[in-house]
Parts: C-alpha cells; structure tokens; sequence
C-alpha cells in the first residue's frame, strides 16, 4: 500500500475508506462527528439520542432479556450479543470483513463477544488499559515518565489513624483517591475524622490508595495520541469542576473550554512537555493510540502536576477533534485509526503539535455536563430534544432545529444539546442528563461560572419534566435499573 506522506493524503485515504468502522457504546458523544471524516463510520449506541434522525447511528429497536447494567462495559457487551446489532453488522461487511470496532469502555467479555462476530478491536488489550487505568499504577508510570506528581503516597488505609500516620508529611487536609472512578465519584476530601468516616467502607476495602497533599488548583485537560512517530498533542483545555449547578460531587468534571489563551505560555508548554514525555512512557508499557491527562495547577505556586490517566478517548474528545486546528488538518483522533489499520504513513509530530499550539489556529468552545443534583429518585415525563436551541432575550430557551453537529451552532445564542436521559427514565443523583455546547467560553478568569452560562442550564433544565418516586415502592430490579454509573 502507498505510503501516506500528508495531511492531504491522510484526508483522501479515510474519505474513501471501504473498511467499516464502528464506535460502539451508550451514546455516540465521545466521537461525535467522525462520521463527517471517516467514510464508512457508523454509531452503534444503546441510546438513540436522536430518535433515528441521524443516519450514520444504529440503535436496536426491541430491548431483549438482560442482567440490568452496572457498566458501560455491561452495555457494550449487551450490545454484542443483541440479534438486531448481530445482523447489522453482518449486513455492512465488505468482502467478508467484519470491520474494526471501537469502544469508550470494554473488558475482557467484550473482546471475546467482538472477536466471535469477527470484528477487530481498534485499542490496547483490556488488561492493559485495566492496568493503567488504576489511578495508583498511573501515579508509578508518571515517576517513571519524569512526569510531576502531586504530593503523595501510596498506601492501604486500615483506619482514620492509620491514614493520619501513612500521611503525616502531606499536611492536615488530604484528597484520597480509590484506584478506579470518575467524576469524582471516588475521590474523597478529608480533614477530620467525620469525613474519613464517610468513605471509610470505600477506602479500606482497597488493598492500595492515593493519597494526596490538597492544594488550592485549578483543573485541565489534555489529550493525546502514542503513534510509531512519537506522541502527538492537543491544546490544553479547562475544566469545570464540583459547580453544585451541574453536578452533586465536590470534585465532579462536569465541563471544559478551549480557547487560545488558555493560561500562561509557560504553564502550556509544560503542559505539553509532560504529555509527551507520558505518552513515550505508554508507549514502553505496550500501549499506542489515543489517550488524555488531567493536569492540576495549583493557584499558589503556578507548579503543574498530574492527575490522573484516561487510557482511551474521553469526555473532552468532541471538543478537541472539532476544534479551528482539527479542521484545518484533521481531527487527532484520525491518527489513532492509522496505528490500528495497518496503514504505512508518515508523520512529523513535533510539526503538527506546534501548528496546534498557535492560538490564531484555535477558536473557543464550551461543553457542560448537566446532571440531576437532588437527593431524589424520579421518572421523566418530559426530555429536551437533541439538536439546536435558541435562547431568546428574556432568558428562556426554544428548540431550533434537530442537528447532530456543533459546528452548526451560530453564535452565543445558540447552543447544541446532546440528550442522555430520556422519557421515562429513572432520574437519580449523578445521573447525566444531557450534554450542551457551545461557542465561547463558559468560566471567568478566576475559575467562576458565568451568567451565561447559568442562564443556559437554568433554560435546558426547565425542559425537563418528572414525577417524584417513592423508593419505599421500587422492587429491587426496579432499583438497579435507576443505575449509578457516567453514561459518557
């Protein structure tokens, strides 16, 4: 096969790809629009957050018997046993090629459900992300890769003593962090012993956790990709952390901006530094493709540390690959598909991450990650639809048209909305209820939501409609299938 020695190349290669491509997973957020780049690109998603109006999306139409979900990993696996999915994926095969299948979240069962229906796994082996995505093993690859840390240690918790101890150097006010979570679901702020007893059953059933030294930070996001050539980059993104209007946890993500000036030069080129050198490290532990890195930046000292890994494109993908930079060349995430094709090309890393680095080479956007935040157990009767909505000038919101691309979004008074939870699903604490971008930036300098911002979550929040629940009268299958788990 020719090799690919451009941009141009790479473009015309994935727009005549014959190969089908699947991302398969709850909803299609993640890799929202890669359909407009790769020919031969389809979603299939458990939710249709776009009551079949999107063309390139799959969902089936009869939900048969299953365990009820505790996991992505569990719908995924659903999913590929599913006739309707089954018979799909049969039916686009070119040749007899199954095609090449891509997941935000697998385990071991979804390589083998996948492997039996022919398809080839576009990622590192489910053991291997399992390994890196244990924050503690994170922590040990990032002092391999001369990647900064914040103060910590590594250590079992036996009691609220025995942390005191394990933790003496790190001050009187400590972050613990289990292995695995997100949204900070299982990350714990402790400063006395009526906190620790809170998350206590939480954090000594572990055999190890991180504890950390707390610090007055911001949060950030990054993302990358370990090629043959090196690791590539995108800009640094912010991140909206613990706001009580998007999220019931204190140290929940619930949002991001990317915009040119994104803190200072010094902080984003270390920034970028540290992500490479994270990157090489992957590469030596056996793993290649698409990654991102929590960066934190503490108020006080300007120092930038790690935070933690997510082996695997993530909540911050759809901003990174639709951005000014992406357009012009394209999307990163493009080159992770060349690591998995077996597709000769040839890059230079250090070029591209430069380009993308120029400010006049970024425009701004904004995600939020609107959760229900009540100590409550309801049914929706009422969802606001995905596509374009409109705010008028007296602050309320209005549907404009259905749409599955941001960049269809005009100005700042106009917003795309990604629908989650749907009519007549149980609405819980935590549970996502949809996704709005938008053009712009959300935060002010200091890290403080904005009016505007405000104004749209109150407007998207108000096209919600449901009937309060009685748990006492919920069986327990009916308390399962309320879930507790990130849909995204």
């Amino acid at each position: 096969m020719k090799t690919l020695h451009s941009i141009s190349d790479i473009k015309a290669f994935f727009k005549s790809n014959t190969t089908p491509i699947y991302f398969i997973s709850a909803t299609n957020f993640n890799l929202l629009g890669m359909d407009e780049w790769v020919n031969n690109f389809k979603y299939i998603s458990h939710i249709d957050s776009y009551e079949r109006q999107h063309p390139n999306l799959f969902s089936p139409k009869v939900e048969v018997s299953h365990e009820e979900f505790t996991s992505i990993e569990d719908i995924n696996n659903y999913l590929l046993q599913h006739p309707e999915v089954i018979n799909y994926i049969k039916s686009n095969a070119v040749n007899g090629n199954m095609g090449k299948a891509l997941f935000l979240m697998f385990d071991e069962k979804t390589e083998q459900l996948a492997k039996a229906i022919g398809l080839d796994v576009c990622f590192p082996s489910a053991q291997l992300r399992t390994f890196l995505d244990n924050k503690v093993n994170t922590n040990r690859i990032a002092e391999k890769a001369g990647v900064a840390c914040v103060p910590n240690v590594l250590s079992p918790v036996t009691d609220y003593k025995h942390l005191r101890q394990v933790s003496e150097k790190l001050g009187e006010h400590l972050v613990v962090q289990t292995p695995f979570g997100d949204s900070g679901h299982t990350t714990f702020f402790i400063s006395n012993e009526e906190e620790f007893n809170m998350y206590a059953e939480e954090i000594i059933k572990e055999k190890e956790v991180k504890i950390m030294k707390r610090i007055n930070c911001y949060g950030t996001a990054i993302e990358g990709c370990v090629t043959q050539y090196g690791t590539l980059v995108a800009p640094l993104m912010t991140e909206l952390v613990g706001f009580k209007e998007l999220t019931p946890y204190k140290g929940g993500w619930c949002g991001n901006e990317i915009f040119g000036s994104a803190f200072n030069a010094d902080i984003r080129e270390k920034a970028k530094t540290y992500t490479q050198k994270f990157g090489d490290q992957l590469r030596k532990e056996g793993y290649k493709g698409y990654f991102e890195l929590d960066f934190l930046i503490d108020k006080d000292t300007n120092e930038i540390y790690l935070g933690e890994l997510n082996p695997r494109v993530s909540g911050v993908s759809s901003l990174t690959n639709h951005s000014k930079f992406a357009m012009m060349d394209v999307p990163m995430f493009l080159f992770h598909l060349l690591e998995w094709m077996d597709v000769p090309y040839a890059i230079n890393v250090n070029e591209l991450v430069e380009r993308w680095m120029k400010a006049e080479n970024m425009d701004s956007w904004s995600q939020l990650i609107i959760k229900h935040t009540k100590k409550s157990l309801e049914l929706a009767t009422k969802v606001p639809e995905s596509g374009i909505w409109e705010m008028k000038k007296n602050g309320n919101i209005v549907f404009k048209k259905m749409d599955a691309h941001r960049q269809s979004v005009k100005d700042d008074n106009e917003a795309f909305f990604l629908q989650i939870t749907q009519k007549d699903d149980y609405i819980y604490e935590g549970a996502d209820l949809g996704i709005l971008v938008l053009r712009g930036r959300l935060m002010s300098d200091d890290f403080q939501l904005s009016e505007r911002a405000k104004r749209w979550i109150k407007g998207i929040r108000a096209q919600y409609r449901s009937d309060l629940i009685d748990i006492s009268m919920l069986s327990e299958e009916d308390l399962l299938e309320a879930g507790d788990f990130k849909m995204m």
